[in-house]
């Protein structure tokens, strides 16, 4: 029979280290960005750049876990395992946004990694 799970689990490793995952992950894959090119006349065509990657997610405080280590992170390969089976792999990756802030109720932290690297297996 097979498996027809399609969300529910995340797993997340930077450089093979594994971080807890308390929800709320997300991706897109490195692409373009395109915009409509009007003119006065009509449509004359778009424009197309490269667009960064990324993969986000709600993570979960330890004792072992070092809050700035992962703050200052760049240059760094981010794997997400998703429950549907794909893999989304970001090389080269460097945090952005604003630092990852710890919410000390309930030990979690949202961030953001970006890069040109983004695919997803």
């Amino acid at each position: 029979m097979a498996d027809n799970r399609l969300a529910g689990t995340l797993y997340i490793t930077i450089d093979g280290r594994s971080y807890a995952v308390a929800g709320e992950g997300t991706y897109l894959v490195s692409s373009t960005t395109r915009e409509t090119l009007a003119g006065q006349d009509g449509i004359h065509g778009f424009s197309e750049k490269p667009a960064a990657g990324h993969i986000s997610w709600r993570g979960r405080d330890s004792a072992s876990l070092s809050m700035s280590d992962l703050n200052s992170a760049s240059d760094v390969t981010v794997v997400a395992q998703a429950a549907n089976g794909k893999a989304i792999v970001g090389r080269n990756m460097w945090r952005t946004g604003d630092p990852a802030e710890v919410n000390t109720e309930d030990g979690t932290y949202s961030i953001r990694f970006e890069s040109a690297d983004v695919t997803e297996n």
